[in-house]
């Protein structure tokens, strides 16, 4: 068994080194990913439209598939995804947004409701975990 932890390089890493996005557990037949939680970011670490959980979901879930894409997975193969976010009113808006990249699988879910997430403006992080067969 081996573990990774990077930042692809297909994919802007607006944080630097502060922590990785990915950590990787290479195991015999395939790997575990386990994705940082990601918030709305540009390449710089700007928010994403500020207060808008549909734009928000949009930028993550953008985020998330090249993180998964640079480990060759993909959102079927998403076995959890924990979800925090600033404001349950907004979960509908979030959810038909989370809807079009799990159209056909359901993965095992956590949703959380926190008072504020660490940047400004941030309304929504996304974690997951993902299977990855033939490794």
């Amino acid at each position: 068994m081996t573990v990774t932890l990077d930042n692809p390089a297909t994919v802007s890493a607006p944080f630097g080194d502060r922590f990785a996005h990915v950590a990787r557990l290479d195991l015999a037949g395939g790997a575990l990913l386990v994705l940082s939680g990601q918030v709305a970011v540009d390449d710089d670490g700007a928010v994403v439209a500020p207060g808008d959980v549909r734009a928000q979901a949009e930028r993550i879930f953008e985020l998330i598939g090249a993180l998964l894409a640079a480990h060759g997975a993909t959102f079927a193969d998403v076995m959890h995804v924990r979800t925090f976010m600033t404001d349950f009113g907004d979960l509908a808006g979030y959810a038909a947004v989370r809807r079009r990249y799990f159209p056909d699988a359901k993965p095992a879910s956590t949703t959380v409701e926190v008072r504020r997430l660490f940047l400004d403006g941030a309304v929504l992080e996304v974690e997951v975990t993902a299977a990855v067969t033939g490794g």
